[in-house]
């Protein structure tokens, strides 16, 4: 059995078991306390999520499998935080070794930070959860509300300058329809993600065509 079975063979395990236990958990606290939600507005609830997150998670994974590779994608969906944490620590551990994605050596950084991202993301988590009763008084305080309400906006907007100045004529294309779309059109709070699979195959394209055009020497 070859390193990639091994991967396969091991992350369907995890991914099966972890699923099981995110299903057991709601289902165990209903049998404990007998209330189970009617089966017409729970199968409603599915389903509307269903048609969010279904086209989001088949684009998730067309679009960053080949750069975490077999090992980190697995780690990477059963661990989450994907875009604003796996993603980046991969991609710049990738950099840092001058490695590239979908190659041997770039499949191993890939799995090896995703896995020391997720044990640092367990300590972290489990620091705040011990300290988030004795500094409570500072988090609710009025001064720090406007930054914890721009946490996301700080996060990815610094990791978005990054990469775009890199290569920014990349992402002059997929920012330009973006703005557009969202000064043009009322999209619906929580339906963004709607957005990756779209800009994901116009990324694609454009950088291709600024490719053949010469415009950019590497895609």
């Amino acid at each position: 059995m070859n390193y990639n079975d091994i991967v396969h063979r091991i992350g369907r395990i995890t991914g099966i078991s972890v699923l099981i236990m995110i299903i057991l958990i709601p289902t165990v606290i209903c049998m404990k306390y007998n209330i189970f939600p009617p089966v017409i507005n729970l199968l409603k609830g599915i389903g509307m999520v269903c048609m969010i997150y279904i086209p989001m998670c088949a684009a998730e994974f067309a679009t960053y499998t080949p750069m975490l590779g077999t090992s980190g994608s697995y780690l990477a969906f059963v661990t989450g935080n994907v875009t604003n944490l796996k993603i980046p620590c991969a991609l710049m551990c990738m950099e840092n070794v001058g490695v590239k994605p979908q190659t041997e050596e770039g499949e191993v950084i890939a799995g090896i930070s995703i896995a020391v991202s997720a044990i640092v993301t367990v300590i972290v988590v489990f620091v705040g959860m011990l300290a988030v009763v004795p500094l409570e008084p500072v988090l609710n305080s009025a001064v720090l509300k406007p930054a914890f309400d721009n946490i996301l906006p700080a996060l990815f907007g610094a990791l978005g300058a990054y990469w775009i100045q890199k290569q920014w004529k990349l992402a002059v294309t997929p920012l330009a329809i973006v703005v557009l779309v969202f000064a043009i059109f009322n999209v619906p709070a929580g339906a963004e993600g709607v957005m990756i699979p779209v800009m994901g195959v116009i990324s694609v394209i454009s950088a291709r065509i600024m490719y053949n055009k010469k415009f950019v020497k590497e895609v």
